[in-house]
């Protein structure tokens, strides 16, 4: 059993910065890839940001340039910081892992976290 544990959302004000982390954790081998997706009010979950094993992270257009994604391969962590955070950045966050299992037989997997709310209000 993997899971995903997810912190630093909040509320913050237009220009501002957050910071969100999400630690993995349980029978895992090897993950493939980690991501931040959101899902703003009455809209469809969107990617944020990913960073595979290749280290080669992507940013949706509407955040480059503002947030950052980086990888703690040690401790199987994921950050998210955001910066210049707008109102419609508002939105659940949720951290994603497209993993392989340790147990035998290995299995491919993907894992969702529960998701933080980050709220971009003055």
């Amino acid at each position: 059993q993997v899971q995903l544990v997810e912190s630093g959302g909040g509320s913050v004000q237009p220009g501002g910065s957050l910071r969100l982390s999400c630690a993995a954790s349980g029978s895992i081998f090897i993950i493939n890839a980690l991501g931040w997706y959101r899902q703003a009010p009455g809209k469809q979950r969107e990617m944020v940001a990913t960073v595979p094993l290749s280290r080669t992270a992507a940013y949706a257009d509407s955040v480059k340039g503002r947030f950052t994604i980086s990888r703690d391969y040690a401790k199987n962590t994921v950050y998210l910081q955001m910066n210049d955070l707008k109102p419609e950045d508002t939105a659940v966050y949720t951290c994603n892992a497209d993993l392989i299992t340790a147990v035998l037989p290995r299995r491919n997997l993907e894992v969702w976290g529960q998701g933080t709310l980050v709220t971009v209000s003055s």
